[in-house]
């Protein structure tokens, strides 16, 4: 049985820059996800973003995978 590894990603602003490479992001619109329109989440950044030193700045566009748990948010990719 295969599993997939892949899971939605949904995208989001990021409102505040916490340290230890936290970051608060703004969910734009609702959608499947079943986060609220405006909600604040809790995001880190990935492996990969900190192996290649991917810098995420405030106003940012990024790209999240959402824990299936509710707890926090992993940053995969930077739009913008």
């Amino acid at each position: 049985m295969e599993e997939s590894k892949t899971s939605d990603a949904v995208t989001g602003t990021v409102e505040e820059v916490l340290p230890n490479s936290l970051f608060r992001i703004r969910m734009p619109q609702a959608d499947e996800s079943g986060t609220e329109p405006g909600e604040l989440l809790l995001a880190y950044l990935s492996g990969k973003m900190r192996l290649h030193r991917i810098r995420v700045l405030v106003g940012d566009t990024v790209e999240l995978v959402l824990d299936p748990y509710g707890g926090r948010a992993r940053i995969v990719r930077r739009l913008s």
